[in-house]
């Protein structure tokens, strides 16, 4: 398992002045959500890690539906750059 193969999408510049901006947050949960699941397909019996997995899911997942509606051309640029579908709306 190499742990240094996730890209960041974000640069230098931008993770020092906006550590608490929703996008940053969903890039973070992101990159923890790969090496996670990454790690389970090794240990597949990790519950403990299976827990803290569906939990960042739900945590990115809150936080793109709050992006969804505050800015959805953000939105839309961030879920292409990061390469995950786009959430079901109800």
């Amino acid at each position: 398992m190499v742990k240094n193969s996730f890209i960041s999408v974000i640069s230098q510049e931008e993770k020092d002045e906006n550590r608490g901006s929703v996008e940053f947050q969903i890039v973070s949960f992101t990159n923890r959500i790969r090496r996670l699941t990454s790690h389970l397909q090794f240990h597949k019996k990790d519950y403990l890690s299976q827990r803290g997995l569906r939990k960042i899911l739900g945590k990115r997942q809150r936080l793109l539906s709050y992006l969804s509606k505050k800015n959805r051309i953000c939105y839309k640029e961030l879920i292409n750059r990061l390469d995950i579908r786009e959430s079901k709306t109800r």
